[in-house]
């Protein structure tokens, strides 16, 4: 494969399948749940998507002002 960063997803969606089937004992494509039972699962995984963006940038945001600290320090 060309792109290594595409073959690390493919292989994480092939593994994070794996789970569900073991969770919940049927393939994504045989569960029938009704349309809207569907919407719920996006809504609440975009949800979580936010918080993990906001946890992300708020440790960045950490490690960014540590290291113009270090760099204060060693001035």
């Amino acid at each position: 494969m060309r792109d290594l960063i595409i073959k690390n997803v493919i292989e994480k969606i092939k593994k994070r399948s794996d789970v569900g089937f073991k969770k919940y004992g049927v393939t994504l494509k045989d569960d029938d749940q009704p349309l809207d039972v569907w919407l719920q699962h996006i809504q609440e995984e975009l949800m979580d998507a936010v918080n993990y963006i906001e946890k992300a940038r708020y440790a960045l945001r950490e490690e960014i002002e540590e290291c113009y600290i270090n760099d204060a320090k060693e001035d």
